[in-house]
């Protein structure tokens, strides 16, 4: 008995002295910027990219980051993140991009939306309930940060079905039914908010730097927050925050974080995580966000070594652009017989031209081997022989002492093992996928992006470089291969249609050809032509022919009445006609003929 006792007493013991868990975060980042439908916002795919980065750099243990997101993909998105929520403490959710108010309820818009009627707003967007509704499951705080505030373009077009059914300037006034719930909006309701001129907004700004702040409530987050928004705008923009509070003070980021069995190690890897975000959204300002956040390690120099490629790509075209332009000088100059002075200054300026756009090429590419060889590095680091990602084996390397790089372009930092002891190896599935998603953008790729990199995709990329004038390598998917295709700004395949469809923009349509028209082989309409009316025969009054047999017979009775004359012919007072054969001619005086003398024919 005295036995049992010990024994639950220090079972109990150590029930309590263990370290109470640590609170479960999760956050689900939204940035939606290429609305199909709508005008491209510069700034919410940056703000996005910051906000996420600056949660993940606070220790959330999701951070969920997702960038123009259609209908369905919003859809899934809201969905996945409630399952993450559901046994969270705090849940946060950061949208940027258009939003609407309809008749007192906020909106959230996907980059496909149309919204040509007021009602199409039910079946094409998402509303703020049904995004509080998603992290209801949390226990300690809810928290929404709307930076959506934007002058809306599909309020201004869409057609009204009911006269009395408001769409008004900004977002609504919000009131929050459940606890502990706060929803903040980058300005006040019915007001807009700035975009700014800088990469990321003024709302967007103050708020990656308040609100993972160690040990600050919330509350006064945001309000730091406002102050710096009103500063910034010189009091024009006023964000706002609806819900409320218990007296207890409740931060996103603890004073102190439980200790984890490698910091190091699970520091790098939120440094990934963060540098592939940077590269998925794939633009200067986002990986300067990158730099910003992570200013040293080895993926702050792979994200030097990107902006030095981006930086590289920009000086060639415009040095070919130079040299095009030189040259036509020339060209110009000398068809229309300039003076020699003007042409040999004319020919010295192309030649300048063309060296630079020489040199500008060969940096290119010597930046481009060096990003090649820095990505190998990086996937061998990633992919040990066991096959399982090892963060410790990056930490080490980042820890490693530091080495200067060779080339032109020179890298701060280089950690990480030698580079005779890397081997290359396959791409990830996350680049393939986002080479293929690039690929259909540009209209080079119809399957769908399934991460496999197979014959389609492929040859994908092969038409690619048809028509963009590019060598890319089409075996595998590559960085430089993402890179070189993002800075196509326009579709570069040209759009194929089946015969009877034409193209109409990035889609086919069918050919419709007018009354009368047919559609040709060339899958052009053509006019029917009128069917000539039968030519009218008029009678033959000419005798009738005759039949061949009738007419050989006379012929041969005509012969033999030849073969019978002798092809003599005699004449008297009444005619001529023929001697017949056997017969000859006699002349006859006066006396002898019966008539007036002359020749008679005798016959025996």
């Amino acid at each position: 008995m005295n036995f049992l006792c010990r024994f639950f007493f220090i079972a109990a013991l150590l029930l309590v002295c263990q370290p109470a868990s640590a609170e479960k975060r999760v956050a689900l980042v939204l940035g939606n910027s290429n609305y199909k439908n709508a005008a491209v916002l510069p700034n919410p795919v940056n703000d996005a990219a910051a906000v996420a980065a600056t949660l993940k750099g606070a220790g959330f243990d999701i951070v969920d980051s997702r960038l123009d997101l259609s209908a369905a993909d919003m859809r899934r998105a809201l969905r996945d993140f409630a399952d993450q929520a559901r046994d969270s403490d705090l849940a946060v959710v950061y949208y940027a991009g258009h939003g609407i108010e309809i008749d007192g309820t906020n909106y959230l818009i996907p980059t496909d939306a149309t919204l040509q009627r007021d009602t199409d707003i039910y079946d094409e967007a998402f509303s703020l309930d049904r995004v509080l509704l998603t992290i209801e499951p949390a226990r300690q705080l809810r928290l929404v940060i709307v930076d959506a505030c934007r002058n809306n373009p599909f309020a201004e077009t869409m057609k009204r079905t009911v006269s009395t059914r408001t769409v008004s300037r900004g977002l609504a006034r919000i009131e929050p039914t459940t606890t502990n719930t706060l929803v903040a909006f980058a300005a006040k309701a019915g007001l807009t908010a700035l975009d700014g001129n800088s990469k990321n907004s003024p709302y967007a700004t103050a708020l990656i730097k308040h609100i993972a702040t160690p040990g600050l409530d919330v509350r006064r987050a945001f309000g730091f927050v406002r102050d710096d928004v009103l500063q910034a705008t010189g009091n024009r923009q006023e964000p706002y925050v609806y819900g409320s509070l218990g007296g207890a003070d409740i931060a996103l980021v603890p004073v102190a974080s439980t200790p984890t069995a490698n910091p190091q190690a699970n520091l790098q890897s939120e440094t990934r995580r963060d540098f592939e975000l940077a590269l998925q959204v794939g633009h200067k300002d986002a990986l300067n966000a990158f730099l910003a956040q992570h200013p040293e390690g080895f993926y702050a120099s792979l994200a030097k070594l990107q902006l030095a490629k981006i930086a590289a790509e920009e000086t060639r075209v415009a040095a070919t652009e130079n040299a095009r332009l030189a040259e036509q000088e020339r060209a110009r100059l000398a068809a229309e017989g300039a003076q020699r002075r003007d042409q040999e200054k004319a020919a010295a300026d192309a030649k300048v031209a063309e060296e630079r756009r020489v040199a500008a090429e060969k940096t290119k590419r010597a930046v481009q081997e060096q990003v090649a060889e820095a990505e190998r590095q990086r996937i061998a680091a990633d992919t040990p022989a066991a096959g399982k990602p090892s963060e410790s084996k990056m930490a080490a390397a980042d820890a490693s002492a530091d080495e200067p790089a060779a080339g032109p372009i020179a890298i701060e930092r280089t950690q990480g093992p030698s580079l005779a002891s890397l081997s290359a190896g396959p791409p990830p599935v996350a680049l393939v996928k986002s080479v293929q998603t690039e690929l259909r953008r540009v209209g080079c790729l119809t399957a769908a992006a399934d991460g496999e990199w197979k014959t389609a995709s492929q040859r994908s990329l092969t038409l690619f470089n048809k028509h963009a004038g590019t060598k890319l390598n089409v075996k595998l998917a590559s960085l430089d291969a993402l890179d070189t295709i993002k800075l196509k700004s326009m579709r570069v395949c040209p759009l194929i249609c089946e015969h009877g469809f034409k193209p109409d923009g990035d889609n086919c349509s069918k050919i419709v050809c007018a009354e009368g028209s047919f559609l040709n082989e060339d899958n052009e309409c053509e006019k029917r032509r009128a069917k000539r009316p039968a030519a009218r025969r008029e009678p033959d009054n000419r005798p009738a022919r005759v039949d061949w047999p009738v007419r050989e017979r006379q012929n041969t009775e005509a012969s033999a009445g030849r073969m019978k004359s002798s092809g003599q012919i005699v004449c008297d007072r009444l005619g001529c006609k023929p001697v017949d054969r056997g017969c000859h001619i006699e002349l006859r005086s006066t006396s002898q003929a019966a008539g007036d003398g002359g020749s008679v024919q005798i016959c025996p």
